[in-house]
């Protein structure tokens, strides 16, 4: 995530904080796929925190959501080792009031199905308590 105000911020910090030092973190705002294709090995896991907040850097940079998803969906199947992709789903609630909201959230469902159709496992958390939807 970045932060764009002081709020986001103090969440990032609290964040890697309760992450502690024994990860490895790199923090790239746009280049998911490129990142993933540079880390990703047969004796790793990977973790991806988090697809929503990948796609709201990408609409505030104005960049090609769609495209950069595609990028991903290309790569995922060709990485080695495991990659654990964490998102929120945005899609459950009331219809967003403004058109960045509801492309936000258009854009993110997308996503969501486009990686479930792919991912060996997919799960749905909700009250900390994990659904297991596919695999």
């Amino acid at each position: 995530g970045q932060a764009f105000d002081r709020e986001m911020s103090d969440r990032i910090d609290i964040h890697k904080a309760r992450r502690g030092s024994d990860w490895d973190s790199i923090e790239d705002p746009f280049d998911l796929s490129g990142v993933l294709e540079t880390v990703a090995a047969p004796d790793k896991a990977v973790l991806v925190d988090c697809l929503t907040l990948w796609v709201t850097n990408l609409m505030m940079e104005d960049k090609d959501v769609l495209n950069e998803s595609n990028l991903l969906i290309d790569a995922l199947p060709k990485l080695s080792g495991l990659v654990v992709l964490v998102s929120s789903e945005v899609g459950l609630g009331l219809v967003p009031d403004n058109y960045m909201a509801r492309s936000f959230r258009d854009h993110a469902g997308r996503l969501h199905q486009m990686i479930a159709a792919i991912a060996d496992e997919v799960y749905f958390v909700a009250a900390g308590l994990p659904l297991k939807m596919k695999g």
